[in-house]
């Protein structure tokens, strides 16, 4: 059982990274790409999706600013989640994410 297991920080800063990566049409049956995106915090993995595109992409810049818009998406709910919670005042650094 999980219900004894918890993440741990250090008392320091949060810091929440990310990492986004795009596949131009990777399945031949139906044209459809690939979104991908992981987030750390303070080095440990909290979020991650990995789907297949709801519509056919028509290219890889498209793809890419798909994958960046549900990235952000994402940072925005984690970064208000974090402050939610009141373990941090906030999340002071910029997110980065990366491609």
């Amino acid at each position: 059982m999980t219900n004894d297991m918890f993440l741990i920080y250090d008392s320091g800063e949060l810091i929440l990274e990310g990492y986004s990566e795009a596949s131009f049409q990777l399945d031949d049956d139906d044209a459809k790409s690939q979104l991908d995106f992981v987030f750390k915090l303070n080095g440990g993995v909290v979020a991650w999706k990995s789907s297949k595109q709801a519509t056919t992409a028509d290219s890889t810049t498209e793809v890419e600013y798909i994958v960046a818009s549900e990235a952000v998406k994402e940072t925005v709910w984690m970064k208000n989640y974090i402050q939610e919670l009141g373990v941090v005042p906030s999340i002071a650094e910029p997110v980065v994410i990366l491609q």
